[in-house]
Formats: C-alpha cells, sequence, structure tokens
C-alpha cells in the first residue's frame, strides 16, 4: 500500500492537470455565421478574419494540391508565419507563381508527383499562377491571427477557440467587398453568431 501511494498522487496529480488544461480551453467561445449578399454565387471561398486581436500569430501548417489543373482548395488562410505545401498531383509538370506583394515567389519547376514548401511571413493576399497553365488561379490569404475561416459554398463558417471579448470582423473575397463595419462580442463557452454583408 505504501508503495503505490506515490504512483495514486502522480496520476492525482494528472488528472487535476489535464482537467485545468481542458478548462482553459472551453473557456473561449466560437463564432459562427454566414455571409449575406444578393449573388449567392460568390457566397464561398470567401475569408473571415477578426482584426485587432493582441497576441503573436501562432503559425500553422497546410497543404495545396494542384489537381486537374486547379488548385485545391482554390482559396486557403494561414496565420503569418505559417508554411504551406504545394504539390503537383498532374501529369504534366508545372510552374507556380506570385507577383503579389505579400509574398513573391517563383516554383520554377514542380515536377509530377513533387511538392515544394514556402513560408508566408507578411499578412496579405497573395494570388497563386501557373505559367503554363494561365486558366489556373488560386489564392493564400494570410491573416495576423489565427482566427480566421474560409466560407462553404453556402457561405456559412465557423471560427473556433475565440478568446472571450469584442472584436471586429471582416472578410475578403475575390469578387465581394464587405458592407460597413461588423462587430462580434465572444463570451466565454458560448457561441456568437453573425451575419456579415458584402457586395460587389
Amino acid at each position: 500500500m505504501i508503495k503505490s501511494t506515490p504512483r495514486f498522487i502522480r496520476t492525482a496529480l494528472l488528472m487535476a492537470s489535464f482537467g485545468f488544461i481542458t478548462t482553459n480551453a472551453f473557456c473561449n467561445g466560437t463564432i459562427t455565421g454566414t455571409i449575406d449578399t444578393n449573388l449567392p454565387k460568390y457566397k464561398g471561398d470567401a475569408v473571415v478574419y477578426l482584426v485587432g486581436v493582441k497576441g503573436p500569430a501562432v503559425p500553422e501548417h497546410k497543404k495545396i494540391v494542384q489537381q486537374s489543373l486547379t488548385f485545391v482548395p482554390k482559396v486557403t488562410t494561414v496565420p503569418v508565419g505559417s508554411t504551406i505545401v504545394i504539390s503537383n498531383n498532374d501529369k504534366l509538370n508545372s510552374n507556380v507563381i506570385s507577383l503579389s506583394p505579400a509574398k513573391k515567389f517563383n516554383v520554377d519547376k514542380l515536377d509530377t508527383g513533387t511538392s515544394r514548401a514556402l513560408t508566408f511571413d507578411k499578412s496579405g493576399v497573395v494570388q497563386l499562377l501557373s505559367k503554363p497553365h494561365a486558366e489556373m488561379t488560386g489564392w493564400v490569404i494570410v491573416t495576423k491571427n489565427q482566427y480566421a475561416a474560409v466560407t462553404e459554398h453556402d457561405g456559412k463558417f465557423t471560427i473556433p477557440n475565440v478568446p472571450a471579448g469584442t472584436y471586429e470582423i471582416s472578410a475578403w473575397s475575390e469578387k465581394l467587398k464587405p458592407q460597413g463595419k461588423t462587430v462580434v462580442t465572444v463570451a466565454e463557452g458560448k457561441t456568437a453568431p453573425v451575419v456579415l454583408k458584402m457586395a460587389i
């Protein structure tokens, strides 16, 4: 019995610390919403993001695949400092470039079955192009924080694990622009609904 006591104490401490961690995780809230526009076909592939969040961004790692002469996904969002691996799954060799101020690059030769990792260290809009395939275009939206999401085809989106507070929420779209200023208040453990109005 005496020999098992330290193990019991260690187990209890681990369980207590786990409870503390999960409690902190659930202290944050969630933002859910939709894009409101009279042009439904443009509701999808918009990037919704929070403005003015304090603290450093948490980098992420994502993938973009060239498949059937398209970038999949067409729109990707990552916070500053994130890395994206671009892969070529087509039978044709490719060349991926960006002339955007937020990230200029030239992946001169992307052979079939190969990939290239790129780090995005400046916020802004990055357009992906392909020299041999003029019809190919994609977008990487680099945000100043990790609180962002790409909308579904119906304009719906979810931004999880947002610290409690009041924020301005905005959006980028290839075709639409936000109409006015939208503010959302997030409470601990709650879901905050929001509607963003956008138009051409």
